[in-house]
Order: C-alpha cells, then sequence, then structure tokens
C-alpha cells in the first residue's frame, strides 16, 4: 500500500489511549486514521491491567496526571453505560497493616482532598474488618474511599474504537511504523511492510513504544522501561469472599499489590512491579506469583484457598518520570502521549480531549460535526450485574462464561472485528471462564469460521 491521500491526522497506537483519540477526533471535521501494530485494537498493555475506575484520589496533586485522572473518571463513569461497557461500583478500602501505615492514612486523606476528593475516610481496625471480615490478622487501619468502580478493560478500547470507525476513521492493523519524513506540509509514516501513510499530523498514543516513536520525529526527554504487573484471577466461586477493593498503602515506586473484584464475577490479585528491559516479556513468572500468593495470603488468606481460573501479566510503560509526559511540537505538527501508565484506563477519556486541545495550539483547524449525523455505538454488556442474551435463550456456545453463538457473529461481523481467539475473548469472554477453553474451543473455532468464511485451522492458530 503506497500513500494515495493525506489524513488531517494520523494517531499511531491503538491501545485504550490511542482509541479515545481516535474516538475525539472523528466527532469532527476531519479525516482520522488509527494505526495498530498489532492485529487488533487493546490487544497490548489495555488488555492486561486491573481493571478499575480510579477517582484519582492517591495522584500527586497538581500532576498532568491527576488531573487527567479526575477529568477522565468522571467522563467515563457516564459513558461507559451509555456504550454498553460494564461499570460496577464497589468503592475501595485502602487497609494499613502496621503502625507506621496507619500513621500514613490522615495524610493519604489530605492528598485525596488536595486531589478534588473529599469523600475518603480514615477509619479504624475494627470498622474496616466489619466491612471486610476475610481479611487477614494484623489489620491496624483503613481509609474508605466509597466512589471507586470496576470496569470491563476489554470493552472500553473497543467500543472507542467502534465509534470512531463507524463515523469515518479509518484503522490500519498489523502496520508497525518504522521510519518518517517529515516534511513541509505532510508527514510520511513508513511501516516496516513498505505501507506508507500520509498525515498533516501525528498522534503518538504508541504507549510501550512510544520513546521510540518520539526518536523517530527527533526528540528526546523520556525513555520507556516496561514495568510488568503479574496477576492471578481467581474463580467466580471466591467472589462472595470481598465486598469492595482492597488496596495497599502506596510507596513511591507503586500502588502495590491489590485484591478485587471484576465486572466479570471473579477475584482479581497483584499487580506485582517489576521494572524489566525486554517490551515484549508478558510471561509470568514462579517469582511474580510466589510473590503474589505470600501477599495474598496476608490479605485474604481463604483466598488462596480457591481455584485459580487463569494468570497473566501486563507491561506498564513506565519512564524515568513520575507524570505522563504530554508535548506538542508545531514545527512537525506532532503531539506526543507518552509515559501514560497503569491510570491510563481512567484518564483515556480526558487524554483524548486534551490530545485535541494540543493538536489544536499547534495549528490544526476543525469544527464539530453535525451531532445528528453521528451513529450511535452500542456494545453487549459482559458483566456478571447486566442482562445478558443468554437469558433469553439465546443458544449457549461457552458455558463457563454463558457466551451465546450470536455473540460471536457479532463480534465476527462488528466494524471493528475479531480477527483471532483472543480477539473473541476479550469481546464475547469465550474461552475465558474456568475451563478456559478446553470444553468449548473446538466449537467456537468451528462457529467462528463459519460466520467468518474462514478456515477453522486459522481461527485455532495452525498453519
Amino acid at each position: 500500500m503506497s500513500a494515495d491521500r493525506v489524513f488531517d491526522v494520523v494517531v499511531v497506537g491503538a491501545g485504550v489511549v490511542g482509541c479515545a483519540v481516535a474516538r475525539e477526533l472523528s466527532r469532527l471535521t476531519l479525516s482520522v486514521a488509527l494505526v495498530e501494530a498489532r492485529n487488533d485494537v487493546g490487544a497490548g498493555t489495555s488488555k492486561a491491567n486491573t481493571a478499575i475506575l480510579h477517582t484519582g484520589f492517591d495522584a500527586t496533586p497538581g500532576s498532568v496526571e491527576s488531573r487527567l485522572v479526575a477529568r477522565g473518571y468522571q467522563l467515563l463513569r457516564e459513558y461507559a453505560p451509555s456504550v454498553g461497557v460494564s461499570v460496577e461500583q464497589t468503592g475501595a478500602v485502602l487497609v494499613a497493616w502496621d503502625d507506621e501505615q496507619a500513621a500514613n492514612l490522615p495524610r493519604l486523606a489530605e492528598r485525596a482532598a488536595a486531589n478534588g476528593y473529599d469523600r475518603a475516610e480514615v477509619i479504624d481496625a475494627s470498622a474496616v474488618r466489619a466491612m471486610e471480615p476475610h481479611l487477614g490478622e494484623g489489620v491496624t487501619g483503613g481509609m474508605v474511599v466509597p466512589d471507586e468502580h470496576l470496569i470491563d478493560p476489554w470493552s472500553t478500547p473497543i467500543a472507542f474504537a467502534t465509534e470512531a470507525v463507524t463515523n469515518g476513521c479509518q484503522l490500519f492493523t498489523n502496520l508497525h511504523v518504522t521510519k518518517l519524513e517529515v516534511g513541509s506540509e505532510a508527514t510520511r509514516l513508513i511501516a516496516e511492510d513498505g505501507r506508507e501513510l500520509l498525515a498533516r499530523f501525528v498522534v503518538n498514543a504508541a504507549g510501550l513504544h512510544g520513546d521510540t516513536l518520539h526518536r523517530l520525529f527527533g526528540f528526546d526527554g523520556f525513555t520507556i522501561r516496561p514495568r510488568r504487573g503479574e496477576l492471578i484471577v481467581f474463580d467466580k466461586l471466591a467472589r462472595p469472599l470481598l465486598g469492595r477493593t482492597i488496596l495497599p498503602v502506596p510507596t513511591s515506586h507503586t500502588k502495590g499489590v491489590l485484591v478485587a473484584p471484576t465486572v466479570f464475577g471473579n477475584i482479581m490479585l497483584g499487580p506485582t512491579a517489576d521494572d524489566i528491559d525486554d517490551r515484549s516479556a508478558t510471561g509470568s513468572t514462579r517469582a511474580g506469583l510466589d510473590t503474589l500468593l505470600q501477599k495474598g495470603h496476608r490479605i485474604l488468606p481463604a483466598l488462596l484457598g480457591e481455584e485459580v481460573t487463569a494468570v497473566y501479566a501486563g507491561l506498564r510503560a513506565a519512564t524515568e518520570h513520575s507524570d505522563y509526559q504530554l508535548t506538542s511540537e508545531a514545527a512537525a505538527r506532532y503531539v506526543c502521549l507518552g509515559g501514560i501508565r497503569s491510570t491510563g484506563l481512567t484518564a483515556s477519556m480526558a487524554l483524548g480531549e486534551e490530545a485535541v486541545a494540543l493538536l489544536s495550539a499547534i495549528g490544526l483547524n476543525a469544527t464539530p460535526r453535525d451531532a445528528s449525523t453521528r451513529i450511535p455505538v452500542r456494545l453487549t454488556p459482559l458483566g456478571e450485574g447486566d442482562a445478558r442474551p443468554y437469558q433469553n435463550g439465546s443458544t449457549i456456545i461457552c458455558h463457563c462464561e454463558r457466551v451465546t453463538s450470536a455473540e460471536i457473529d457479532a463480534a465476527i461481523a462488528s466494524a471493528v472485528p475479531a480477527n483471532d481467539l483472543d480477539g473473541l475473548r476479550r469481546r464475547t469472554r469465550a474461552l475465558a471462564g474456568r475451563c478456559q477453553g478446553f470444553y468449548c474451543a473446538a466449537e467456537v473455532c468451528a462457529h467462528a469460521a463459519v460466520a467468518s468464511d474462514r478456515p477453522m485451522s486459522e481461527w485455532m492458530g495452525l498453519p
């Protein structure tokens, strides 16, 4: 493919942030392209996180992250239910496990207030125990954060991308930008396979590879060193052990290991926080899992007697800086959204707004599209608390997660379709349940082959 048109804006990276930017740009009178190196949106860092919609109570006051997390929380909390992204308010309790941590709780409540969140409340150990009776021994105090939410992290970027594509954005997958040429009026983006795109403006939302793209433009300022977070997902039968998210007292390095319910009805333990050099090292480790099990035994001892559904690891785009790295360069017609770490899911819609503001400041001119011409998007909610198609008597194809054949069909026929089993899993939860596809994988692949008119072997990942 050679460049045969000039897009007003090309967004590089189709994680949750890039998809949010593309959605925001699609609301303007612009030609927009969204570029992803993988074969699907949300298939990198965005698919492996703690799935919490944060109030931002613990961010650094006055930071860019604090401002955008607070704004993003409000935007996404309103947006998610309107498009079928499952969201659930459980609240959270920050638990202190020694006297030093307990002494820090009033300071953390003051920080929350400085971030504009005034509903955090410090409570004593007996009150924590009354709220969460299955906690381990040694609790010395706590702080309640009643407005923390759970959210479906997979459907969020898919909803953003689907809305963007449905309303005119062009999505290019398997397009890994390795070279570029900044011209007087347009930038030529050249992919590893020789395909090219022309862009008047470029937004860097490349996540783990954001610093690489930044340097292709000739700029420096941050270096990404991936921070690996490993997590353990426990069976839905464990859900009664927990009423809300259990947060640790954070450190300067990490928010620490938490225990949290999910909108899908599971309980999640994690993440670890290991700085590594390999940007593809998303495998779980024995040391990481042992660390989680040790901490989990202290936090919620009964949890370790429950069945494990899955383990996984994700990489956050950590940098040497403690804040997001947002920059714009007028001469290059370029905006960088770098160093977006674990709060990127919550801040995503605010980062979309921020990207448009930065683009406007360096010369992008656009007006809002007529709202009446926009095509609305609605996904099928995947949360346990939402109405699901199986409840209407539809044919179930994945029994652990009660996924219907019609949901598989819809995922393949979507404007942003599933191209493989991982894509189906993130759009429907097929194969994500207790058996991890042991019983249903063949039937899912067979049905997907018919729905997509592709060989079953492709869905099974066979040569």
